[in-house]
């Protein structure tokens, strides 16, 4: 959709991609991304879209998060990197503790603070992110490498990157979005 398309868009646009594979439920998403230029491969299933990937996003509904991790944990490269973009983090943080289990260092939360009023694959957009915040909030079994590699990768697509820990990122958006 939206922000996974803009995701990848972003990315090529840095250079930062060779191969842009992706999955959706609904294969008019990917043939569409296909179409447009968005993506090189159609996956057929998650596990297909992750496996041999170094960056690995998902662009999911928050409710949507557990299982897609259980679809792809044991298909994710040792050293992959593994971000969302939901909005909320505890949930989504739970769904990958239940899914991941001794992987979940593989796991690093984001939240790109960006959208734009009309969503799906056709309004991607590779400056979505662009002079945009990203929220990382990294987990205790993340590596000081691995947040580098995340922080590099949102700031290649445009985004200024901070870190939160994953309850107060969850109270200050909530507190927000209520204004």
């Amino acid at each position: 959709g939206l922000m996974a398309g803009s995701f990848a868009l972003a990315l090529r646009r840095a250079g930062l991609v060779k191969h842009v594979v992706a999955f959706s439920p609904s294969e008019r998403t990917t043939r569409r991304a296909l179409e447009l230029g968005i993506i090189d491969q159609r996956a057929d299933t998650a596990a297909q879209a992750a496996q041999g990937s170094d960056v690995v996003l998902l662009g999911v509904p928050v409710r949507s998060t557990l299982s897609c991790l259980q679809d792809i944990r044991d298909h994710l490269a040792p050293d992959a990197l593994l971000m969302d973009v939901g909005s909320t983090k505890g949930d989504v943080i739970a769904a990958a503790q239940q899914a991941l289990g001794s992987r979940i260092g593989q796991f690093l939360p984001a939240h790109p603070i960006a959208g734009k009023e009309l969503s799906g694959i056709d309004h991607a957009d590779a400056a979505l992110y662009q002079q945009r915040i990203t929220i990382l909030t990294p987990l205790p079994a993340n590596t000081p490498t691995q947040i580098e590699r995340a922080r590099h990768v949102w700031q290649a697509v445009g985004s200024q990157v901070t870190t939160m820990d994953p309850t107060q990122h969850d109270a200050a958006l909530a507190a927000v979005s209520h204004l």
